[in-house]
């Protein structure tokens, strides 16, 4: 295979909300860098996470399938992860030396999913943690930061903040031995010195945070001290819901103004460090020569409601945790690439196998998604995109075509209409005030969920109440269609 093919970084953050760019209009968040890369390629305004927790997202992310095919529908650690066809497989197959660094969060937990190499933090694993008492089995971070302390019981929940909760305490060790910091260390001793020169390379760099524990370095924190940060959204439907305490007693959620503020403050302030920290990526580049014919792309897993609409956290339909951050730079030496566009055509993680597929000019394999170089360039598009997530009580499904947006709560068969053009935020439902474009988003839903195993249509109707589980028969393996 020709070394011409340009090398493809993939940086993927976890829990990176859509609207926390510059570039998007934030009023405060400070991101720079990917501001900069931004304006020399292209920002998907509406990018998605068709089932946005960790799990099920990064199944669609390294097949390239969307969750029915791929069948994980919610989250579970109980899916083994045995894909035929996977991201970093096809590229390693077309010539690439393929290496991820940072989070996978697929079992099994040393599963290599294509990749020739893995360097390895998931972060907290409660599936594992309970389960073993060597957790540096399954983490390569933890012995490093115990090596460079000289301390054989440092561990990196030492700051005293949970791992699902938001709790905010700045990191307790040295800036440079943070975990973003980590991250990046690994991934440019790979740009440096562990990289086959003769090969273009495929580098998945995959950062914990911004996912809590809300724990930045206080340098970022401070950066935020005096910044006017916008107060949560509440949505004029949003008084039913009830924010939580809390999904377990070591991440509580604190409901007091003066936290949650600062919740705030601590989640941009682990943003804006993972932008600095991609500068030093950018950095590794410039100085082996290999930034000019690099493609370069941004995404996260899913968002983070961030206490707006009375809720925390992710796997809800609602713009902060479904939607996601996505920018695609072609590499310098493109000359015909789409250069500082913001495209509106609605595209989704399982899209990214077909954008790398694109720019390593190889064919693509049997996959659901569309290249976002299609997109950009008007050549591919879809027409709405299908998302879902089973959580018990508060299971959804929801289709977007970025200006419209309709969603069914499954165990209660309850409908939410938001105008996304009129209404980014999602403040007023509109499904009791036009009955006529619910109808047809409802038919289309039933198109999309007709056959499917949960018996979600009966007799050519939504039935709501039906048995769920977060994976589908199957799932963990290359589905037929």
């Amino acid at each position: 295979m020709a070394t011409s093919q340009p090398n493809i970084l993939l940086i993927v953050a976890d829990q990176w909300r859509s609207d926390t760019l510059g570039c998007a209009g934030h009023p405060c968040v400070q991101t720079p860098h990917l501001d900069r890369l931004a304006a020399d390629g292209i920002r998907f305004r509406n990018a998605y996470s068709a089932t946005p927790t960790c799990v099920p997202a990064r199944a669609s992310l390294m097949t390239g399938l969307s969750q029915r095919r791929h069948g994980i529908v919610g989250y579970t650690e109980a899916v083994d992860f045995n894909y035929d066809v996977t991201l970093a497989g096809t590229l390693a197959d077309a010539g690439y030396h393929t290496q991820c660094v940072g989070k996978m969060h697929v079992k099994p937990y040393r599963n290599l999913m294509g990749f020739h190499n893995v360097v390895l933090h998931d972060g907290y694993l409660h599936s594992v943690q309970s389960k073993t008492d060597d957790y540096t089995l399954y983490d390569d971070y933890l012995p490093d930061l115990r090596r460079r302390l000289g301390r054989p019981e440092a561990d990196f929940l030492d700051t005293g903040v949970g791992c699902n909760g938001y709790a905010v305490n700045p990191w307790c060790y040295p800036e440079e031995l943070h975990p973003s910091a980590w991250v990046t260390d690994q991934a440019v001793d790979f740009l440096h010195r562990r990289r086959d020169p003769s090969k273009p390379f495929f580098l998945k760099v995959s950062y914990h945070r911004p996912h809590p524990p809300l724990d930045p370095p206080l340098s970022m924190l401070e950066r935020y001290r005096d910044a006017a940060v916008p107060d949560p959204i509440t949505g004029d439907w949003a008084e039913e819901w009830q924010l939580p305490h809390g999904t377990s007693v070591e991440s509580p959620v604190p409901h007091d103004a003066a936290q949650i503020n600062l919740a705030r403050r601590a989640y941009y302030a682990q943003c804006t460090h993972i932008d600095m920290q991609i500068n030093r990526l950018v950095h590794a580049m410039m100085r082996r020569g290999a930034i000019n014919n690099t493609a370069i792309m941004f995404v996260s897993d899913h968002g983070d409601m961030l206490y707006d609409h009375n809720q925390i956290a992710k796997a809800m339909p609602f713009e902060a945790s479904a939607g996601i951050p996505c920018i695609v730079r072609p590499p310098s030496t493109w000359a015909d690439a789409p250069r500082g566009q913001v495209c509106d055509q609605v595209v989704e993680l399982r899209d990214v196998l077909a954008t790398c597929c694109d720019f390593a000019g190889i064919e693509r394999p049997d996959n659901d998604g569309i290249s976002m170089l299609g997109a950009a360039r008007g050549e591919e598009s879809r027409d709405w995109l299908h998302g879902e997530h089973e959580r018990g009580d508060w299971s959804n499904q929801w289709l977007t075509d970025g200006h419209s947006k309709y969603i069914w709560w499954s165990q209660t068969g309850r409908e939410y209409l938001f105008d996304l053009d009129a209404d980014p935020l999602e403040r007023h439902d509109l499904s009791a005030k036009d009955p006529e474009t619910v109808a047809l988003w409802r038919q289309r839903l039933i198109g999309e969920l007709a056959g499917r195993e949960e018996g979600f249509v009966q007799a050519g109707q939504l039935e709501a109440g039906r048995p769920q589980k977060p994976a589908l028969s199957g799932a963990g393996v290359t589905a037929a269609r």
